[in-house]
């Protein structure tokens, strides 16, 4: 029998604690609880939970903070949970490595739809995908986990090389921007647009020569994105 997936819940609401843990518990998870970004970073280092559940509001330290640190230790996923819903905090969380963001208040399904969608794409997800792909002088390694272009190699968190993959293995076709959120964040991500286009902006920084004139990941206005192809 596989061990339960251990979640680490950080949030200073005594109220959500109390709300939350058991709730997760009731679903076959292992849950610790910290009220303090030192904490949550302290359990983090000793215990490498399988997923971290981090409201931004943490009474220490600037929850976009903490989520930096956590990802600047690993790629354990990160679902942030956060009352600020604007945009610019979605865009910030986004960009320092949340792998999604659910705003308060919230219904337990779809938080719990949240968590088991990102924990099946970090632990349940087997590698299909094996060998090299080449294109115009960028290389992917889908067996490494390895992305080069020329002789430099690209350092890409999980999400970017999720990513990229999901569409070098397209090449060619427009896969959608609600099939891309589905595919990578789960379906209740479906319509948040905000989350791929940070992805995107992160992905393009790192890959393409020139981020302003795509070579590799290219847009269809008003639909999606593409990876060219051959003949391009």
């Amino acid at each position: 029998m596989t061990r339960p997936a251990h979640i680490l819940l950080v949030d200073d609401e005594l109220s959500i604690q109390r709300a939350m843990a058991p709730l997760l518990r009731s679903r076959g998870y292992s849950v610790a609880v910290a009220a303090t970004a030192r904490e949550a970073l302290d359990f983090f280092a000793r215990e490498r939970p399988d997923l971290v559940i981090l409201d931004l509001g943490l009474p220490d330290m600037n929850g976009i903070d903490v989520c930096r640190r956590i990802r600047d230790r690993g790629d354990t996923p990160i679902l942030v949970l956060s009352a600020r819903g604007g945009e610019k905090d979605k865009v910030a969380a986004l960009d320092q490595g949340a792998d999604d963001y659910v705003t308060k208040p919230f219904g337990p399904e779809e938080l719990m739809a949240r968590v088991r969608a990102t924990l099946r794409r970090s632990l349940g997800r087997e590698e299909v995908l094996h060998g090299t792909l080449t294109r115009g002088g960028l290389n992917i390694d889908f067996d490494r986990r390895q992305v080069q272009r020329g002789t430099t190699e690209i350092k890409l968190t999980p999400k970017e090389f999720e990513l990229l993959t999901l569409l070098a293995t397209h090449a060619g076709r427009v896969l959608t921007h609600r099939s891309i959120l589905k595919s990578i964040w789960g379906a209740a991500a479906a319509d948040q647009p905000e989350h791929l286009r940070v992805l995107m902006g992160q992905l393009r920084k790192k890959v393409e020569p020139d981020p302003t004139k795509p070579r590799f990941l290219l847009t269809e206005p008003w639909v999606g994105y593409r990876f060219a192809d051959d003949s391009e």
